[in-house]
């Protein structure tokens, strides 16, 4: 697959012109002009590049790329060590942020609550990348904080009651905790997310909608997995997801 073809087809997919980003989507650092191995990961660290080298990438496909606003365009210490080596071993790299999220099969949010068993899915309308549903089961806040734990392999930080029942729990991936007040306006039992604030701790304690902080990394893992998988499928390409561990 040539690496325009990947592109477009990725845009095709991801449609990220709907999007108002905190960065670029897409290609960005073109390398070799043939496609055939993929390795997908969260985030573009120096660690996730040398492991796709080794493992005969061709392409990367990232959550977290490069080019952040607010972020030093400057190519100096690692950012340079980065971009060197993407380009001395002629790796593509494409990193799709929101648009990621956002997928109503594919994306982390979607990905989150199949692997949680959550149903009556309902997604907010842009541009909120808030989800709401229900449990599988009737539940408790410690019972769904502990599920939690055995799916994402790390024990989350709670902010609520524990005896307290869920019936329905609002959800999005990452350092999304400003849209906190936005599920409490749902009427929501609990609401999942990445990272939490310090002002979110006593929200939760007030307003009595519980606080899950599960890892903003650990939320986030899925979404790529599902992509790669897609483009394994449909179109032939050899893909593998590489997990480099992250506590946040």
């Amino acid at each position: 697959m040539h690496r325009d073809e990947l592109s477009q087809t990725l845009e095709a997919l991801l449609a990220p012109a709907r999007f108002h980003d905190y960065c670029p989507n897409g290609l960005q650092v073109a390398g070799r002009a043939q496609v055939r191995r993929l390795v997908t990961g969260v985030s573009a660290s120096m660690a996730l590049l040398e492991a796709a080298h080794a493992a005969g990438a061709d392409a990367i496909l990232v959550h977290h790329g490069y080019f952040w606003r607010n972020e030093s365009m400057c190519l100096t210490g690692a950012r340079r060590a980065r971009f060197a080596w993407l380009l001395q071993h002629e790796l593509n790299l494409y990193a799709y942020h929101l648009p990621l999220d956002a997928h109503p099969q594919l994306g982390n949010n979607a990905q989150l609550a199949l692997r949680l068993g959550l149903s009556n899915l309902v997604q907010c309308e842009a541009p909120s990348l808030v989800w709401h549903g229900t449990p599988h089961a009737e539940t408790t806040l410690e019972t769904f904080a502990a599920h939690i734990a055995s799916v994402l392999g790390r024990v989350p930080l709670v902010i609520g009651d524990s005896a307290r029942a869920l019936r329905r729990v609002a959800w999005c991936t990452g350092g999304a905790q400003s849209y906190f007040e936005e599920a409490i306006g749902l009427g929501v039992d609990a609401y999942l997310t990445g990272e939490i604030s310090e002002q979110h701790v006593h929200l939760a304690r007030e307003t009595g909608v519980a606080f899950i902080a599960a890892g903003h990394h650990a939320t986030e893992r899925f979404g790529v997995q599902a992509i790669g998988s897609h483009l394994a499928q449909a179109h032939g390409l050899e893909h593998r997801y590489i997990e480099i561990d992250n506590p946040v």
